[in-house]
Formats: structure tokens, C-alpha cells, sequence
């Protein structure tokens, strides 16, 4: 509506082929076009975009009623992620490559998730359902800050997140994300996934690229890995990842999880360490 103003569309050629389920003619009737919406309405109601209603359009893409099996979108996605613990803390490294379907749609999305400055989360799967869970975890951890004057632990956070998760199991969620911080107990490393899976570890990697990085990080990985051992470690797992998974790339974005908070380590673009391994080679 603002658009069409700006643009000086007149408001009486606002007579577009859409209107709210249920709207009927009449003196009572919801007005037509995107006018309609307010917050302060007891009833708002929300337009929908030009073109069939929802229901419609989607019960075209469905060849049944057997349900989601049907269902004719497939949420084509990739990534490389890792995170590990060590003697110094937790290091994360992602890639920064985002798909849509067949396309690269940018090459410089982060996937990690600053919940709070003790606590990061990973994304994996749909950015959209990995953004909306992490960050209504975030709200959570806050809560839970102000309400018992403390910071929540790294366990907790995740099995928040979890519960959370749990609770839409089989409703076509995509989520695997790693949650990791420090707290009391010390460095803190968690998987989550949408089924409400936990899982605590040492090591963990997700995304399609994650068997080449557990490659590289099962052949150099030790708990007692000095600081920039571990930061060559995971920037090689993500580098080599990239090099061989289709869906992943663009730079490589790590992080550091220490005792007084994380850090960001690096932006790396992934075409130069594979040009640097090469060449170290011959």
C-alpha cells in the first residue's frame, strides 16, 4: 500500500482480484484490497496476494489426499557446519552459501546465530525455521535471565530448543543446529534437530557437506588442540567441504566460544584456502 501511494497510484484503481477467506458483499462486508488491515481492528484480518486463494493453490500441488507425501514442493537446501570442543573452548566454523532449490540465491548469509554472548546456534536445513526457533530461543534465554538473575546453561538452552521442536515433529519442519556456549560447567556443545532430537558431544557436523568435513576432522581432531590448531582445523573441514559439496560455499565464518564469551575469529572466502592447500601441495 505505502509502494502504491509512493509510486502515486490512486486508491480507487485498488480493485484487485483478492480479499480475506469469508469476506462477503455487503454493507458489513471487509473492504476489498490491502486498505482493510488494521491493528487496532477487533477482528483484523489479513489480505492475501493476487491469485487463488491459498487453499486452492495448494490443494492443486497435491496429488491426493494421502498428505504431505503429495506434496509437490521439495525445500531443496544445503550447508557445512561444524562445531567442536576443546581445551580452550568451542570453535564453530560455517559456510555461507544459501540455496534456493537449484539456485545459489546468495553467497553471503551467516548461519550462526548470536543467541546471546554466551550461547550461538548454528542453522542447518530451512534458514526460515532455523532463524524463527533460534531466535524465539533467544527470547527464552533472556526470560530466563531477568526472571532467577542468571545466565541459562548451555544443557538447558538446548533442551529448550528441543522441547520447542519436539512439539511440531512430522509438520514438515527442517531443522539441524548445533547449540554451544560456556557456562558454570564449562564449554557446552549440543546437536538439536526437528524432531526433537539432543544430542551431546564432543564434535558434531551437519549439512549435506558434513561427511567431508567429518573427514578432515576425524583425521586432525584432538582434545588438546592448541588455538590455531583448532582455528586450521575447522578451516580446512569447511574449505574442503565447500570444495566438494555442490550446495556449499562462499566463505568460511568461524567463531570462537571462550570463558568470558565468543568472539568472531574470521571471514575466509573458501576459493583462496583451496588455492593456498593446492599449492602447499606441489
Amino acid at each position: 500500500m505505502a509502494l502504491l501511494e509512493v509510486c502515486g497510484v490512486a486508491r480507487s484503481s485498488w480493485d484487485w482480484d483478492w480479499a480475506p477467506p469469508g469476506a462477503e458483499a455487503g454493507a458489513g462486508a471487509v473492504p476489498r484490497g490491502p486498505a482493510h488491515y488494521g491493528f487496532a481492528a477487533r477482528r483484523p484480518e489479513l489480505a492475501l496476494p493476487p491469485g487463488l486463494q491459498p487453499a486452492e493453490f495448494l490443494r492443486g500441488l497435491a496429488g491426493g489426499s494421502r498428505g504431505r507425501a503429495d506434496v509437490r514442493i521439495q525445500l531443496l537446501h544445503g550447508t557445512t557446519t561444524l562445531a567442536f570442543k576443546f581445551q580452550h573452548g568451542v570453535v564453530v566454523a560455517v559456510d555461507s552459501r544459501a540455496s534456493a532449490g537449484n539456485y545459489i540465491d546468495t553467497l553471503e548469509a551467516n548461519k550462526v546465530i548470536e543467541i546471546n554472548p554466551y550461547l550461538l546456534g548454528t542453522m542447518s536445513g530451512s534458514a526460515a525455521d532455523c532463524q524463527h526457533w533460534e531466535r524465539l530461543l533467544a527470547k527464552h534465554c533472556r526470560l530466563y535471565a531477568l526472571r532467577n538473575k542468571e545466565r541459562i546453561s548451555v544443557s538447558a538452552a538446548s533442551k529448550l530448543l528441543a522441547n520447542m521442536l519436539g512439539e511440531y515433529r512430522g509438520m514438515g519442519l527442517s531443522v539441524g543446529s548445533m547449540i554451544c556456549g560456556w557456562d558454570k560447567k564449562g564449554p557446552g556443545l549440543y546437536y538439536v534437530d526437528n524432531n526433537g532430537t539432543r544430542l551431546s558431544g564432543p564434535m558434531f557436523s551437519t549439512g549435506c557437506g558434513n561427511t567431508y568435513a567429518y573427514g578432515v576432522l576425524d583425521s586432525g581432531y584432538w582434545p588438546d588442540l592448541t588455538v590455531e590448531e583448532a582455528y586450521a582445523l575447522a578451516r580446512r573441514a569447511i574449505a574442503q567441504a565447500t570444495h566438494r559439496d555442490a550446495y556449499s560455499g562462499g566463505v568460511v565464518n568461524m567463531y570462537h566460544m571462550k570463558e568470558d564469551g565468543w568472539i568472531k575469529v574470521e571471514r575466509t572466502d573458501v576459493s583462496d584456502l583451496i588455492h593456498k592447500y593446492l599449492e602447499a601441495k606441489q
